[in-house]
């Protein structure tokens, strides 16, 4: 996927979701709403938009996988896109549209999804 469509895809998913985000939703309403897409609906990285990515998402239900994450990792990573982890371009920022509170809540229901708390 070229750069200018992976944007625009960003873009869209941010303008489609960022109505439905509420204060109030938990991490689990967040993960349907901004991650089943890549991460797909069981978590396992099949999500609708694969067809058109060149990596593969991350499992989230893999806890070997995912317990080599600390918290912070997970945060950062959700806040400011996969380039700041050093992982894909394609994992998205989603700081300009998700609160600190709400991330916080997403990276309790990874700790969930993949039976690895921290």
């Amino acid at each position: 996927m070229n750069s200018r469509k992976l944007k625009m895809v960003v873009a869209s998913l941010a303008l489609i979701a960022a109505p439905m985000a509420m204060a109030d939703e938990s991490g689990e309403d967040l993960y349907k709403t901004y991650c089943w897409q890549c991460h797909g609906m069981l978590a396992n990285g099949m999500g609708v938009n694969i067809v058109d990515m060149s990596v593969q998402p991350r499992d989230h239900s893999d806890s070997k996988e995912m317990s080599a994450r600390s918290d912070e990792e997970l945060f950062t990573a959700i806040k400011d896109g996969g380039r700041a982890i050093d992982k894909s371009v394609l994992m998205p920022p989603w700081g300009g549209v998700l609160s600190d509170d709400e991330i916080h809540s997403l990276v309790r229901y990874l700790r969930e999804l993949c039976k690895c708390g921290k």
